[in-house]
């Protein structure tokens, strides 16, 4: 197919920057020729930064960047840079900050204009092609940047420094040195009960979830509220984590057909999402839905993780068992249209079960959303059987095969964009869900897809001396791993040690945190940065320490340093984790739906780990039975040959008339070992 536009962009791989690959706006990447040009030419540098799977992305670019008029006036008067968020992180976190402290809010598209030397001076996210929605129009704002930037150049200039010297200062935010004075942390219950207090003030107790749209999973906070009725036995934390994931499940975010979570719902109800199915929702709420049935063994987590993980696998892994990115929520332009419904479409596939379906999910001739269709829940199964007259048994199969019906039929629907790069650090995410996955079924399909995708990790991911690369994409790595890539593998490695029992993924982990600690680590807060120490491109070296849609690198980093320094007995690396946590301690308290990973680390420092060792020949055979039950503070090693590199190994005999031996250990203290599982379980 001709083109009549072709700009830098084509000889990318990230599918968002191909997608602007024939705009007639004169895309560079983020790389030293276009940096250099903004210099020598004395333009200002726009900055794009959106991800394939962004609806307003689309929208703007549909707009505004495939407008020729539109075009013109942004190739003459800047230098125009697209970025990937996801390739790069690092940038779109500078920028991001740097847009919000100009103008209170942000999100994507994100549009920045930088000097030559990258320092940002103005930006905002999403701009209509007329003035509109109390925005100014992109040609407006174009003209009106170009105009500031030749007549008021110094004021510019100067207002440039001044922000970057406020991103500067406020990478600190939050932060006081470890020890400092009003800022300990006294790892109590009453902190813990603190945290889960502040959690449920925020919390819509009737339609699940916290805070008002748009909603957002917030899996961390879930994950909290599991494990504190775990140690505290708190019905109201367990009741509002379980009916989180309830609502979740049976709306609209959820797809009911074919598994999978969307990104966000747009109302309070979960029935409307933006589309977009992202790897990383997924991985995450698989994990804390492998805790909720682990507890509570209800059927309908079951169901979602195996209907998830199938969604995974059939739309989302690439033959050498890598997990691609994203599913975008357009097709043919329109948001939503691969999945929802019309109810005379339903009709024509599903002939008489059709009005029993409908009832189900909610269907209904004039559409409970934009005219269309969403399908959801809204009354237990159980209930609406007993409603219609039928047993429960019976109503279950006919919307099994109802579902695989229309599943069919969706298939043959133009398809949503598939965003086939592959991510190290949401690969790592995922990998941890099937061994939670694992952990909470026995499913062995699930540990060996784990295994076989960190091969698929470690073959293609990994550089020289220690570094890894975090994309890759037609059979090429690039950019080097950031900050969370290295920390979810690590979590990973962890992981795979534990439903394996093969110690060599200790000894990668413990080996990758060496590397963190030596390239990373800010040596007077003992946080990490979120570039390596030889990156040069970045105007700031960010330390992220919330939990936003991803879990921050610095908490799943305390998570890892926590584990492994008992693992190895390297006293230090607990020490180094109390350390941030008391950096971080009132923030944590006050405003845990930002730090949920970090209030766990708290949760775990303060009731202690549970060291559990297996020895024995069959030692390998008893970690499914320990692993099912739910015991989130847990360290679990089963014998290996080099035992000698674990101490929680060293010297755990096996006791005469035993084939295995199960030892209970906390604080380098263990009870006499059992010698039987069940025993081991019954004094957990």
């Amino acid at each position: 197919m001709q083109h009549p536009y072709t700009n830098q962009l084509i000889h990318e791989s990230s599918p968002y920057l191909l997608q602007h690959a024939h705009n007639p706006v004169n895309w560079y990447p983020w790389d030293e020729e276009a940096l250099q040009k903004a210099k020598e030419e004395d333009k200002p540098i726009l900055v794009s930064i959106g991800y394939a799977a962004c609806h307003w992305c689309h929208v703007m670019e549909r707009e505004s960047f495939e407008d020729e008029a539109t075009a013109s006036l942004m190739n003459e008067y800047f230098i125009n840079i697209k970025i990937d968020r996801e390739e790069r992180p690092d940038l779109d976190h500078i920028y991001m900050d740097a847009v919000q402290a100009m103008t209170g809010s942000g999100g994507w598209p994100l549009n920045v204009f930088l000097t030559p030397e990258t320092k940002p001076f103005f930006g905002g996210t999403y701009f209509p092609p007329e003035r509109a929605f109390n925005r100014s129009s992109w040609k407006e704002v174009l003209l009106g940047v170009y105009k500031g930037y030749r007549e008021k150049k110094e004021e510019i200039l100067s207002q440039a420094e001044n922000l970057t010297q406020h991103l500067l200062t406020s990478n600190a935010f939050g932060l006081q040195s470890p020890g400092s004075t009003g800022n300990e942390v006294f790892f109590s219950d009453d902190q813990l009960a603190t945290i889960a207090a502040n959690l449920l003030n925020n919390a819509d107790t009737t339609l699940g979830g916290f805070g008002k749209a748009p909603k957002f999973p917030q899996s961390f906070s879930i994950q909290y509220l599991l494990r504190h009725y775990h140690f505290t036995k708190d019905e109201t934390a367990l009741t509002q984590a379980l009916l989180s994931l309830d609502k979740m499940i049976e709306g609209g975010i959820y797809d009911q057909l074919g598994g999978g979570f969307a990104r966000y719902s747009t109302d309070n109800e979960w029935l409307a999402p933006h589309f977009e199915k992202m790897l990383y929702d997924n991985a995450l709420l698989v994990s804390v839905m492998a805790e909720a049935y682990q507890l509570t063994a209800k059927p309908q987590y079951a169901r979602a993780i195996r209907q998830t993980i199938a969604f995974i696998e059939r739309e989302m892994m690439s033959e050498d068992n890598g997990f691609f990115s994203a599913l975008d929520a357009d097709s043919e332009g329109i948001e939503g249209k691969f999945y929802t419904w019309q109810k005379q479409e339903i009709m024509e596939v599903l002939g008489a079960d059709a009005a029993l379906f409908a009832a189900f999910y909610d269907v209904s001739d004039e559409g409970n959303w934009e005219h269309t269709n969403i399908l959801r829940i809204q009354q237990p199964l159980t209930a609406f059987a007993q409603e219609k007259g039928i047993p429960v048994s019976e109503l279950e199969e006919i919307l099994l095969i109802s579902a695989q019906k229309l599943l069919d039929r969706r298939a043959k629907r133009i398809r949503p964009l598939l965003d086939d790069k592959i991510l190290l650090g949401w690969n790592a995410l995922m990998n941890t869900a099937y061994a939670k996955a694992y952990a909470a079924f026995g499913d062995t399909a699930y540990r060996e897809k784990a295994v076989q995708n960190m091969q698929f990790l470690e073959a293609k991911f990994m550089g020289t001396a220690g570094h890894w690369f975090h994309t890759y994409k037609n059979n090429q790595a690039r950019i080097p791993a950031f900050l969370d890539d290295y920390a979810y593998l690590v979590q990973a490695y962890i992981h795979l040690q534990e439903i394996t029992g093969t110690g060599d993924y200790l000894l990668k982990a413990k080996a990758l945190t060496e590397w963190v600690i030596e390239n990373f680590v800010e040596v007077d807060t003992g946080f990490f940065f979120y570039t390596h120490q030889q990156q040069t491109d970045v105007i700031v070296r960010k330390k992220e320490v919330y939990d936003g849609a991803v879990p921050s690198g610095n908490a799943v980093m305390v998570h890892n340093l926590l584990y492994l320094s008992i693992v190895f007995d390297q006293r230090q690396w607990a020490e180094h984790c109390r350390d941030l946590l008391g950096s971080l301690g009132k923030a944590i308290v006050k405003h845990p739906g930002s730090f949920g990973l970090w209030a766990m680390a708290l949760q775990s420092v303060t009731k202690g780990m549970l060291e559990i060792a297996i020895t024995g020949q069959r030692a390998r055979d008893f970690l499914c039975p320990v692993l099912h039950r739910y015991i989130p503070n847990k360290i679990i090693q089963a014998e290996e040959t080099n035992s000698h590199f674990f101490p929680l190994l060293a010297g755990k005999n096996i006791p005469d008339g035993g084939a295995t031996a199960f030892y209970l250990c906390k604080n380098y203290a263990c009870l006499a070992p059992f010698l039987s599982v069940e025993t081991l379980l019954a004094n957990v």
